[in-house]
């Protein structure tokens, strides 16, 4: 699809999100999933590119040029050349990160491309009419069709033992027992790498784990308790979210009694 440049008045209706909160949420959490694919120039490029996509959540129209001369300029003249930059909105066009159109001027050459970012897919059931749909021009007697539409209907419930590998086993192990599905179990590792993240703890393997694990054990006590809980997930995420704050503060506590020891 291109666009007329003159006529691109109003960018805020191609944005995917309510504010600028929603859209950072939603970068961390496809930089949680693909960070690793991308070199660090590239993901030089892309927090640029995220950055100047703020005034409109997760929509940017500023030239390549424009974008590298901002990286020059806060890294000192050591910034990121243009096929670095082009490879990371090709690599983030084919992990679904974002969608890119180009603009023309009114006399037909182009301008600047229309950056989209798009949002992080939510695990969410099949809308009721994708499971009913069946080939209408199918063959099959009523009967037939009846039972394959039963089929479908079934949802697709894989247990733990399908959980993806990027999930540490002593916590699938955990989790298994209350909740047996491996998208369930992937949806609250995934909370962890996100709140880790956030916390910068995400290179601290070992010590993600023991945080995931202990705020997944006080998440059961708590829903274990005569107080409900609607969201467990985000319960689990607010767990995480304390602990790695506390774990900060601490730090922070320690360096400051070394300073007044020394």
């Amino acid at each position: 699809m291109n666009l007329k440049s003159g006529q691109i008045q109003q960018l805020a209706e191609y944005s995917q999100f309510k504010n600028l909160k929603e859209f950072n949420n939603h970068i961390e959490m496809w930089l949680v999933e693909h960070k690793q694919e991308f070199t660090k120039g590239e993901l030089v490029g892309l927090k640029r590119l995220v950055r100047f996509s703020a005034k409109i959540p997760g929509v940017c129209n500023a030239k390549i040029g424009t974008l590298l001369k901002a990286i020059h300029e806060e890294y000192h003249d050591h910034g990121i050349s243009r096929s670095t930059f082009k490879r990371m909105i090709q690599k983030a066009i084919k992990l679904g990160i974002m969608t890119v159109h180009e603009t023309e001027r009114k006399n037909g050459s182009q301008s600047s491309n229309l950056y989209i970012f798009n949002r992080f897919p939510q695990n969410e059931p099949p809308k009721q009419q994708e499971m009913n749909h069946h080939n209408k021009t199918s063959n099959l007697s009523e009967t037939k069709k009846q039972e394959i539409d039963k089929r479908n209907e079934e949802p697709l419930n894989l247990d733990h033992s399908f959980t993806n590998d990027r999930v540490p086993k002593p916590f699938i192990q955990l989790v298994k027992y209350f909740f047996n599905e491996a998208t369930t179990i992937e949806e609250y590792w995934r909370m962890t790498q996100i709140a880790a993240y956030r916390g910068n703890r995400e290179k601290e393997k070992e010590r993600v784990l023991e945080i995931a694990i202990d705020s997944f054990k006080q998440l059961i006590s708590k829903l274990k308790s005569s107080k409900k809980i609607q969201k467990p997930i985000a319960y689990f995420y607010g767990i995480l979210e304390k602990k790695f704050d506390e774990l900060y503060y601490a730090e922070i506590y320690e360096m400051w009694l070394s300073q007044q020891n020394g």
